[in-house]
């Protein structure tokens, strides 16, 4: 055997030995995957690892082979069985979707087809491209409009940012630096503004002190005059107001700014109209409750989130901006090594010129797979049960007088706190907080907690499609017993 034939016959790959063997380990999984779907309900919402699951996770890193069996009994005994918990139907920790079925396998499905989203002529292309058009139509964005499909929420937040600064930045600040900026920018947000868009002024290197946090009404929604007096004094001290972000449905308690309003004071100011709709944009396709979010077409860019109300499973989410060409035209840069071709595989479009990852995963397929199974108006009618099993809570808390809600239910979400008679402020917040923990140290719920002008609370973010009305009245009952308990324990 000559030198060239040794090297052929020693090469080696990542392909079974015996792909039967993988066939029987792969139905098993899928047949396990649906058990631990269908049954969610039965197991604990969270539980608390072993300290020899624990151990598991400091193993060395590994240097011979092990049969894929085995491999998968180690996921199966120490990862499967200790989730976050956000598929159970009593996770209202946060905000988050809950996962489908049908979008797990279209990831798989993706990761087997192994597509990279940079750009191209091929079909994950064309099907990346086809759900952000999806997005645009549930929105009530113009097909003229640009998106892309992001990680999430805080990366479409930044997406719209960036542009806004661009645009508004009076000098090419991709050539020349923000320091070539003649006068500093200022961004405007409700003082409920998600931490994500701090972010974005420090990644865009405005600075924390770019983003005026505006206070907010008795709904906790931006406050349409101290938004326009607060442009006002920037402008005379010397300072350029460059973008207004209105939010649909904030974190601690889906409060919904008046974006018609907000739309009309960017217009006359010449501000740019970002929506953050991580939470809420979604509503747009909820016949009960879209009102709600009225004016949310108006906006320049708009982030919202497949993740959570479309249950795309992790990571999904969507920047969508009304300007193709300045969007494009804040990211795109043509290498000569990704230049475009008359036909062929490069003739395709770079969806990389959108934004800031050149490498991207095929989230599109997830997504695109449950739209089509479902159709968006089921998907709009339980985002509406999401909100109207919100004002059931909403509710049961105001008919029960050891519980007392710390601000107006909008949406779906729900912020309340136990009663105790004569305490604190503090040790109010350690009586509630300890109910929390037990709750999920039990596996019972998982929420979450908060400051809402400045008085501590819980949180429940019903964004479930596994919830049901009779989950809220358990955890009505559940947080009344530990509560005695933990006023009992606690005298």
């Amino acid at each position: 055997m000559d030198t060239l034939q040794e090297a052929t016959a020693a090469d080696e790959t990542l392909d079974p030995p015996n792909w039967a063997e993988v066939g029987a380990l792969s139905h098993r999984i899928v047949d396990d995957a649906i058990s631990y779907l269908k049954d969610v309900r039965d197991r604990p919402v969270w539980r608390e690892m072993p300290a020899e699951v624990r151990s598991f996770f400091s193993a060395p890193l590994p240097r011979s082979p092990a049969p894929a069996a085995d491999v998968y009994e180690d996921v199966a005994s120490n990862v499967m069985p200790y989730p976050m918990g956000n598929i159970h139907p009593r996770f209202w920790s946060w905000y988050m979707g809950s996962s489908n079925f049908t979008g797990a396998l279209g990831d798989f499905l993706a990761a087997i087809q192994g597509s990279n989203l940079g750009g191209g002529n091929h079909a994950a292309g064309l099907m990346d491209s086809q759900v952000v058009n999806w997005c645009k139509e549930m929105v009530g964005f113009p097909a003229s409009a640009s998106g892309t499909l992001v990680s999430g929420g805080s990366m479409a937040n930044i997406i719209g940012l960036t542009v806004a600064r661009n645009v508004k930045a009076g000098v090419d600040v991709r050539e020349r630096g923000v320091g070539a900026i003649a006068k500093p920018l200022r961004y405007y947000a409700s003082d409920q503004v998600h931490s994500c868009h701090r972010k974005g002024m420090e990644v865009l290197g405005l600075g924390n002190r770019a983003l005026r946090r505006i206070p907010t009404d008795a709904g906790l929604c931006i406050d349409i005059a101290a938004l326009q007096a607060a442009i006002a004094e920037d402008r005379e001290a010397g300072f350029k107001p460059a973008c207004v972000i209105g939010t649909a449905g904030t974190v601690n308690t889906g409060a919904v700014d008046d974006l018609q309003a907000l739309a009309r004071v960017a217009a006359e100011e010449d501000l740019w109209f970002h929506v953050d709709g991580c939470i809420g944009a979604l509503i747009a396709i909820a016949p009960e409750n879209r009102s709600l979010v009225a004016g949310i077409e108006q906006a320049d860019s708009i982030a919202l989130d497949p993740h959570k109300w479309l249950h795309a499973p992790f990571e999904a989410g969507c920047a969508l901006v009304r300007d193709a060409s300045s969007h494009r035209n804040t990211f795109a840069v043509t290498p000569e090594y990704l230049e475009s071709a008359p036909r062929g595989l490069a003739s395709g479009e770079w969806l990389h010129d959108y934004g800031l990852q050149t490498s991207r995963g095929f989230r599109a397929l997830k997504i695109w797979m449950a739209l089509k199974e479902h159709g968006v108006e089921k998907f709009g009618r339980l985002i509406d049960q999401n909100i109207a099993q919100a004002h059931y809570l909403t509710r049961l808390i105001e008919a029960e007088p050891a519980l007392e809600l710390m601000a107006p239910t909008t949406i779906n979400i729900v912020s309340f706190r136990h009663r105790l008679d004569g305490a604190s402020e503090e040790r109010l917040k350690a009586f509630n907080t300890e109910i929390m923990l037990r709750l999920q140290e039990d596996g019972i719920a998982a929420l979450s907690d908060t400051t809402v002008q400045g008085r501590h609370c819980l949180r429940v973010a019903i964004a479930n499609h596994r919830t049901r009305r009779d989950d809220l009245d358990l955890l009505v009952r559940e947080m009344l017993r530990l509560g005695r308990e933990a006023a009992a324990t606690s005298m």
